[in-house]
């Protein structure tokens, strides 16, 4: 689906609220709703938004992992398994 297909107006989700849904579903292609000529909302299935979000999740991840081996936090591998052994071996 091309974008200038995905843009409706609010009156077209009001009009076509099931229709709306379906067709996100199916297509997992997100919908554009403008209000008064503006782009306002994002109508998205389910699945992609939860991929969307660990997505996001994992990028978060990595910037904060960066911004500790720039700090110089870091633990070395042999000594996290020592680490690790004496929690789970005691």
């Amino acid at each position: 689906m091309q974008l200038s297909q995905a843009i409706k107006p609010i009156s077209f989700l009001k009009a076509k609220t099931a229709d709306v849904i379906n067709s996100v579903n199916e297509n997992r292609q997100p919908i554009i709703i403008t209000q008064n000529g503006e782009a306002k909302a994002i109508i998205q299935d389910m699945k992609s938004y939860e991929s969307l979000r660990n997505s996001l999740s994992l990028l978060k991840l990595i910037v904060l992992s960066e911004d500790d081996i720039q700090k110089g936090d870091v633990t070395s591998q042999d000594e996290m398994f020592e680490k690790l052994e004496k929690k789970l071996f005691g």
